[in-house]
């Protein structure tokens, strides 16, 4: 029996008020992959992102991760094993290094100093540990968002356009180094982005949105020409 992806959709759906926001969207991410959810603004990339580690509740479908429906794992439970990088970091008050062991304090659990280093260094943050988190630039603070989420360890990272409330060069520097950091650690990730030629860079397969439903799965070539 073929062994189940680490996350997929069945007929994912959530209307709100008569409003469709995501229609009967069925997708498979692979492990180790970067799936690309892409479209215009409005099309409910966004919506369907926030369904996967039900910050919001679908009103029809569900989601499966390793097989397992989502709706029988603990809410706590699913959003560390599926880890979310919001458009726009909101850090805690302290330093670095607080910021990304935040979970793992939460938990009461012990904080792995050697690969909080490690992490930070693989996003350009070497040194960084000890500084006020309030000290940041726009590029850093998302990075360290991205160093908090990738801490918990998750099987899958969501990405919602980490890049796109930042300046070119700030966006380019995200996007360098979490290209490396998710090949570096082997990572699985869904990206929301509406930027064709990032999509191209990061992603691999993927689905484009219309109107909150998928109109085309598969190679991003296909996706981003069609």
């Amino acid at each position: 029996m073929p062994e189940a992806p680490p996350l997929a959709t069945e007929h994912l759906t959530r209307v709100v008020d008569g409003q469709t926001l995501v229609a009967d969207v069925s997708i498979e991410v692979r492990a180790e992959e970067v799936f690309v959810v892409f479209g215009p603004s409005g099309s409910g990339k966004s919506s369907l992102l926030r369904l996967l580690n039900r910050l919001d509740e679908p009103t029809g479908g569900t989601v499966y991760l390793d097989g397992t429906d989502y709706r029988t794992i603990d809410p706590r439970t699913l959003r560390r094993r599926v880890g979310w990088v919001p458009q726009r970091p909101t850090l805690i008050e302290g330093t670095v290094a607080e910021n990304v062991a935040w979970g793992p304090t939460l938990r009461d659990e012990p904080v792995d100093e050697a690969r909080l280093h490690e992490l930070l260094d693989r996003l350009g943050l070497s040194g960084f540990a000890d500084r006020d988190a309030d000290r940041l630039s726009g590029g850093e603070a998302q990075r360290v968002a991205i160093a908090r989420t990738l801490f918990n360890d998750p099987d899958v990272v969501l990405l919602d356009e980490p890049a796109s409330s930042l300046d070119a060069a700030a966006a380019d520097r995200v996007e360098s180094l979490l290209a490396d950091v998710m090949a570096a650690y082997a990572l699985t990730a869904v990206l929301v982005t509406h930027d064709a030629d990032r999509a191209r860079r990061l992603g691999h397969r993927g689905v484009r949105l219309h109107d909150g439903g998928g109109v085309a799965t598969g190679s991003l070539d296909a996706l981003l020409s069609g």
